[in-house]
């Protein structure tokens, strides 16, 4: 007979639980569900959700669902500001300390993946970005920065995400400030992980044909609850200058629609496409670079009945 768990009557740790996935698979009313239950507060792993208006695009919590569990590193700064994986550090080590110091349960939860392994592994010895450096190199052509990545770290070129302008920036940045090539301060840095496996860490995911559904509903009720009239508003307040939140899938494809790029019709199939080659990516990551548990959702399974499987999970590795 399988083992039942009252959680109402069981008592948690307060040690961290870790919940990633991909775009649109559920991460969010899991999250919510399971700190309802474990007397958890939710810290986002979310690249993009700490920037204040970028709202509808980066599916942030509702005041509503805010109210009902607290959440932390969500619109911490201006798209004028930059933010980057070691503040994220910084600021997820307060707020366990605080959420622990209540008695509650710190729950993360996101789809960066980076995040995820910065927290639990640091970020090796990489300098901090440079404002200048920085400025000159996101003025050079794309293709030359291509070139140079691969003239002086074939292994990094090799690897590297090409859709990506910030990831590539940021390695060009290291080798010109460091002299090294970034693949090998990326291995240093591989070399000094935590594993997961001594955490609570789960990765949701779901069949294909399910989460590409999820995906188009979000992405056609994102543009109903007026994604373009939000994108509008933000590029007066500095976002087409922030090449990291330009980044969030949706907004630079709503940039072009303004601009007049494409039709309406075309930028929401777009936006569809652009989700679903990023949710595989960040599968990918996750699968290469972590060692999480999977859980694989079912089409109508609750958030609470997931929820449910991921607290007896922790009571279970609590108890180990």
């Amino acid at each position: 007979m399988a083992e039942t768990f009252d959680i109402q009557h069981l008592t948690f740790n307060a040690q961290p639980i870790f919940i990633a996935g991909p775009t649109a698979v559920g991460k969010s009313a899991i999250a919510l569900a399971l700190a309802e239950q474990l007397g958890g507060e939710i810290i986002s792993a979310d690249s993009m959700q700490v920037y204040r208006g970028l709202d509808i695009g980066t599916a942030k919590p509702s005041p509503a669902d805010r109210a009902r569990v607290p959440h932390h590193l969500i619109d911490l700064c201006d798209l004028t500001e930059a933010f980057d994986a070691a503040q994220f550090i910084r600021r997820a080590q307060l707020a366990v300390a605080e959420i622990q110091s209540r008695g509650h349960v710190p729950v993360f939860c996101g789809g960066t993946g980076l995040y995820f392994k910065a927290f639990l592994s640091g970020l090796g010895e990489a300098p901090s970005a440079n404002p200048g450096l920085r400025a000159e190199l996101e003025a050079v052509p794309f293709e030359a920065l291509l070139q140079e990545l691969r003239e002086r770290d074939p292994e990094a070129y090799e690897k590297m995400d090409k859709q990506n302008p910030r990831r590539v920036i940021r390695a060009v940045e290291v080798i010109r400030l460091t002299g090294k090539k970034f693949s090998e301060q990326r291995a240093e840095w591989k070399s000094k992980v935590q594993s997961p496996k001594s955490k609570v860490f789960f990765c949701l995911n779901r069949q294909p044909a399910d989460l590409h559904a999820r995906i188009n509903l979000r992405v056609d009720e994102m543009f109903r609850r007026g994604l373009v009239d939000e994108t509008r508003g933000l590029l007066q307040r500095g976002l087409a200058e922030n090449q990291t939140a330009m980044q969030a899938i949706g907004y630079r494809q709503v940039v072009e629609h303004l601009r007049g790029g494409r039709s309406l019709a075309e930028t929401i199939g777009l936006v569809k496409i652009r989700t679903r080659q990023f949710a595989r990516r960040q599968l990918t990551w996750f699968r290469r670079q972590l060692d999480p548990d999977w859980m694989e959702l079912k089409p109508d399974e609750p958030p609470e009945d997931a929820a449910r499987k991921v607290c007896e999970s922790a009571i279970r590795w609590q108890r180990a």
